[in-house]
């Protein structure tokens, strides 16, 4: 009962890994002492972020776009080129996008779908080889979806793209999780609340004090509790769990 939680010697890739959620999930496997792949549009901030964890363990930047299939397909590829299977994939990397409903566009509607719902399939997708030859049924392989508290609850803000993909990752989720036990593959999901990211910064500048006075725990998440989640779907402690969408929000969705 130990070894529950750890995840030691595995293979992690986290998408949209160079800030935010996905920054707080590789630190905590890299701690943890995982490989780990982080992969971000930016080139230079994602391999910056990957110099600095690499103090700590192993993190290697592995930049690329993954709002369009070359970026995908170009992501498969090289850490084909560089490991022979994968045990952990993070799909993290996300996008916002807020407008009056009058005045609301359809690049942006576009952009967030692309990028928060059919991103997430197609990595998947194409990283599948990797993570089959991982999984097997004492020790699947892992995929974990990033989604939203707004998945589940509407949100205040007019981001109707934004709530809508994440309500599709959750049920993409479920719908991955049900095909890919087969392949010794588990496929779940965590609904983040607030957090200190860069896509909540503006967000959390201008209302932070009413969300924390609005959350049952009276404050917005930390790394830690992030990357406690994410650590529990990766390891042996959630061997028997597919299909789940976890919500790590303080309660806010569920009281």
């Amino acid at each position: 009962m130990k070894n529950l939680f750890d995840i030691k010697g595995k293979v992690a890739l986290v998408t949209g890994g160079s800030r935010g959620i996905g920054e707080m999930i590789a630190t905590g496997f890299v701690e943890a002492g995982c490989k780990v792949y982080i992969s971000a549009r930016k080139a230079q901030v994602c391999n910056d972020l990957a110099d600095e964890l690499s103090k700590r363990g192993t993190c290697i930047s592995l930049p690329a776009d993954l709002g369009t299939r070359e970026g995908i397909e170009f992501l498969a590829g090289e850490l084909a080129k560089r490991e022979e299977k994968l045990d952990i994939l993070v799909n993290n990397a996300g996008a916002a996008w807020g407008e009056p409903i009058d005045d609301y566009s359809e690049d942006g509607w576009d952009k967030v779908m692309n990028i928060n719902l059919k991103g997430p399939f197609f990595v998947t997708q194409k990283l599948l080889p990797l993570l089959r030859k991982s999984g097997t049924q004492a020790s699947p392989a892992r995929v974990i979806n990033i989604a939203s508290v707004n998945g589940i609850i509407p949100p205040e803000l007019e981001t109707y793209a934004y709530s809508s993909s994440k309500a599709g990752c959750i049920m993409l989720t479920r719908h991955l999780a049900g095909r890919l036990a087969r392949d010794h593959i588990l496929v779940n999901a965590i609904a983040p609340g607030p957090f200190p990211s860069h896509m909540m910064r503006a967000t959390l500048d201008a209302f932070g004090d009413q969300i924390k006075a609005g959350n049952p725990l009276h404050r917005i998440g930390t790394p830690e509790d992030i990357a406690g989640v994410a650590i529990f779907l990766s390891s042996r402690a959630s061997a028997y769990t597919t299909g789940a969408t976890i919500p790590c929000d303080g309660g806010s969705a569920e009281v």
